[in-house]
């Protein structure tokens, strides 16, 4: 009977140190005790729900950088997780943690979860990390997120590649600097327009040549 006992009290020992065993060393360090406890409670929880722990530990360290309260670490981490949760929902079971991570960054920028939902149906079985950032990335800088939206869905429509992605985020970013609105430079970029804000040096010196060395000239008089 006390050998019994005894192994009923070893297993429930073993139960209650599992999460601090579990605990990244990183968190047990950086911490106080009680915040350090809620914060592994989240991971732990996210681990065991298949969702990326790496960006729950990298927020967390990020609030004890910046010297934030334990209880705004507490609720930073969780809120991060439940985009998390969120992302990997709408974006399907079999996304893989930087498809989940972009899509939780795109959530907290303003992005819709259905959106995600459509991404992945307009590029089944193609990795959507790259047109995730780029809606994130598109909305950060001002776009408003109906735009941004339209336009990243229709580039996956299309099947464009990652590479097309990326360089329409670099084009609104150049137009952007340029002087032109968010919102306008995505819709021209997006309809395959060059921008005209500013306008090009090279093509009006090209035009001037063109007048000057054909149409500009006078006839020839032979004598």
């Amino acid at each position: 009977m006390n050998a019994q006992l005894a192994t009923v009290v070893v297993v429930a020992l073993l139960a209650g140190a599992a999460p601090l065993s579990a605990q990244d060393p990183r968190i047990a360090a950086r911490l106080d005790p009680a915040t350090a406890a809620e914060v592994g409670a989240i991971l732990a929880s996210a681990r065991g729900s298949g969702l990326p722990v790496e960006p729950l530990v990298d927020r967390a360290l990020e609030g004890a950088s910046k010297g934030a309260s334990g209880a705004r670490i507490v609720a930073a981490v969780r809120s991060l997780a439940q985009d998390l949760a969120a992302a990997r929902l709408a974006l399907g079971a079999g996304a893989g943690e930087p498809e989940v991570t972009a899509g939780a960054g795109a959530l907290r920028s303003g992005a819709d979860p259905a959106t995600l939902t459509r991404l992945r149906a307009a590029r089944q079985g193609e990795v959507l990390t790259v047109p995730i950032g780029v809606l994130a990335d598109l909305i950060a800088r001002g776009v408003p997120a109906d735009v941004a939206t339209g336009a990243v869905l229709a580039l996956a429509r299309s099947r464009a590649s990652d590479a097309e992605f990326v360089a329409l985020r670099r084009n609104v970013e150049r137009d952007i600097l340029a002087g032109a609105p968010p919102g306008v430079a995505v819709a021209v970029r997006a309809r395959g327009m060059p921008s005209t804000l500013p306008p090009t040096a090279p093509a009006a010196t090209a035009a001037t040549g063109d007048r000057g060395t054909t149409q500009g000239q006078p006839p020839v008089r032979r004598p």
